[in-house]
């Protein structure tokens, strides 16, 4: 799991203070499949509170990005949902989400870089580009990293309204505008595109090594990747890659 997509979060809901209230606004807890340890990124080791099992009923649900969810986490996550004020992903933490079919018809956003697997991957989901977040109701999903902060705060508004949310922000010195402006991730609505010169990897759109890097040719064109795992992807269905990239290249001519 990636750590700001969860601990960014945590801190937003640690750090609320509500008028009148002694009490934390929010129980603060993390679940799993067991409570054995698991190793976070940058190799931080984290004990989850609670199993899928025995874990309380949550009223809000913070999904990072991770590695493959199993089938009995996206079925917890279903059956949560129902009861939750608010079900959010972070990163590509909308992956997981997606998987559960709960984002089906809906809009949705996700990491800058996981566009196109995205789109390639749910082609039921709305995916909007260049949105900090999408709110839907009892569904969020935030952009990459630190848009869970945003989103997070955002939530704590739509709980207490913008003057606690404004405080909170400013407890943490957080400076960032984003949580008031859901569409100001514009930046990211662009993307580099891949050249003979300068290639990148078509799933995830990182930099890549032609000499080192994993690669496929389709209909005489080569393509490069940052790893066996997204080679695969393409390989698996390389039409939809392709189209996307060519409809990628026309919408943005850099």
């Amino acid at each position: 799991a990636v750590i700001i997509d969860f601990t960014g979060p945590w801190e937003v809901f640690q750090d609320t203070g509500v008028p009148g209230r002694n009490d934390p606004a929010f129980r603060l807890y993390t679940v799993s499949e067991s409570t054995a340890p698991i190793r976070a990124s940058g190799g931080m080791q984290i004990i989850p509170d609670y199993t899928l099992a025995n874990a309380p009923a949550p009223k809000v649900i913070v999904i990072p990005a991770q590695s493959k969810p199993s089938a009995a986490v996206l079925d917890w996550i279903r059956k949560s949902y129902q009861n939750a004020d608010m079900t959010m992903s972070v990163c590509t933490g909308a992956f997981v989400l997606a998987k559960t079919g709960l984002l089906s018809g809906k809009d949705a956003t996700t990491f800058h870089d996981a566009y196109k697997r995205f789109a390639v991957q749910f082609p039921d989901v709305h995916l909007k580009r260049g949105a900090r977040f999408v709110d839907d109701g009892n569904l969020a999903t935030a952009g990459g990293l630190s848009s869970g902060i945003d989103l997070a705060l955002h939530v704590i508004e739509r709980y207490f309204g913008r003057e606690v949310a404004a405080k909170t922000a400013y407890t943490m010195e957080y400076q960032g505008q984003g949580w008031m402006n859901a569409d100001s991730n514009q930046l990211y609505t662009k993307s580099a595109v891949s050249t003979a010169e300068h290639p990148l990897c078509l799933v995830c759109g990182m930099d890549v090594e032609p000499k080192t890097a994993p690669k496929s040719v389709y209909k005489g064109k080569t393509y490069y990747f940052c790893s066996n795992d997204d080679k695969a992807t393409f390989d698996a269905a390389p039409e939809k890659f392709a189209e996307r990239d060519r409809l990628w290249e026309s919408r943005d001519p850099r």
